[in-house]
């Protein structure tokens, strides 16, 4: 598989598959986060798509372009959080994302649209929820969004459901790739300050509620062997175990770094 990135999520892509599905191309670069609306960063990206899946075409080549599932993407009333349903992206980020879906399924390429919920493993970049989370509670003090939610999956297993989707040529797609479990902010919290040993001031920012719910119903029919990932009530608890060490290692890292300027 071609990787056009380098970041966490094209680090894990390179580690798990190598040099299969050689006549796949990947693009895991571009705007990561919610938080951008710099039309520079769009510009950017979009130029990349645009030259991606023109030499996909030219090659006969499969393009799989990462999207999003955040609220950005589905948090609008109006939205049933599935891929066949209206979408009213509520943000910069969101409407980015969208036309850039379009432009790869109107490309002339194959290609494969992936619409990804927060990602959480090894590697991620301090900015996103989980390594964010930790930091502040090891900190002694956490800033939470009342009435927020995010669904988490785990990036090996964002990895496996992948490889079972290329594994049956599914192609000319828009995927869900997620949990399908809106966590609450505060349960995460609770797990994390469980598995860390510690309990911080929490202080509460009251934030419009928005819908988030992601649905899996395609994912899950499309999967191979999917209920063997444990998605269910549980689940949170899973990925918290699996991946707590590393989490903290990385908090503290940062922690005594910041503490030394």
């Amino acid at each position: 598989m071609e990787i056009i990135g380098n970041g966490f999520i094209a680090h894990h892509t390179r580690q798990h598959f190598g040099d299969r599905y050689p006549d796949v191309t990947l693009i895991a670069a571009g705007v990561s986060t919610v938080l951008v609306n710099d039309v520079s960063a769009f510009q950017r990206e979009s130029t990349l798509v645009y030259d991606v899946v023109n030499r996909c075409r030219a090659d006969g080549r499969t393009v799989i372009f990462l999207s999003t599932a955040s609220t950005g993407m589905y948090g609008a009333d109006q939205s049933v959080g599935s891929e066949g349903g209206a979408v009213f992206p509520l943000t910069p980020y969101g409407r980015h994302k969208l036309c850039l879906e379009h432009v790869c399924a109107l490309s002339g390429a194959r290609w494969l649209v992936l619409r990804l919920s927060h990602i959480v493993g090894p590697g991620q970049s301090s900015h996103q929820l989980l390594p964010s989370l930790t930091r502040q509670l090891l900190s002694g003090e956490v800033t939470l969004h009342s009435g927020v939610s995010r669904d988490l999956l785990d990036v090996g297993d964002m990895m496996l459901m992948i490889d079972s989707l290329l594994g049956q040529g599914i192609r000319d797609e828009v995927v869900n790739v997620a949990s399908g479990r809106s966590e609450a902010i505060e349960d995460i919290v609770d797990g994390l300050e469980e598995r860390l040993g510690t309990r911080a001031e929490r202080k509460l920012v009251e934030m419009p509620a928005k819908r988030g719910d992601v649905r899996i119903e395609k994912l899950r029919a499309l999967v191979t062997g999917f209920d063997d990932f444990g998605i269910g009530p549980g689940y949170l608890k899973s990925l918290l175990d699996r991946n707590i060490d590393e989490l903290a290692e990385s908090a503290r890292r940062h922690l005594k770094a910041t503490a030394g300027v």
